[in-house]
């Protein structure tokens, strides 16, 4: 993504849940739908306006074959993934709410200013009434 905001989501019983938030100068897919050529469980919608760079799949594979470089690259990048996936769960289940959205102020203070209230507090896993009520305490 050279620029925007994209959100990977899931619906549950009806509700949007945010899975996911790639900014600018990242990249995202749903790389199992992507790999396997199978329909997937999630949505990715633009909340702005966006430049994304597209491969497709015989692109990709070449890549990974013929190039190291390219290779080495998205070895790591799946590797940070990983990284990233596993503290995000693990947050999840070891800070409050509060604790959550400070984090968030501290890592990733743009995505209060660019992403809906909404979106970030499914994202946090926290509603969005408890999200205003931190919000109030913060400030």
């Amino acid at each position: 993504m050279e620029s925007g905001i994209l959100l990977h989501s899931i619906s549950v019983l009806g509700e949007e849940k945010t899975t996911y938030l790639a900014l600018k100068h990242s990249l995202t897919s749903a790389l199992n739908s992507f790999k396997n050529k199978a329909p997937s469980r999630k949505n990715i919608k633009a909340l702005s306006d966006c430049n994304l760079w597209v491969i497709n799949l015989e692109a990709f594979n070449d890549l990974i074959k013929n190039n190291p470089a390219f290779n080495r690259f998205y070895y790591n990048l799946i590797e940070n993934q990983i990284f990233l996936i596993d503290e995000y769960r693990i947050d999840l289940l070891t800070l409050t709410p509060e604790e959550r959205y400070k984090k968030l102020l501290v890592n990733d203070p743009n995505l209060i200013q660019e992403v809906p209230l909404h979106y970030l507090s499914s994202f946090l896993g926290i509603s969005s009434r408890h999200i205003t009520r931190i919000r109030k305490n913060i400030k």
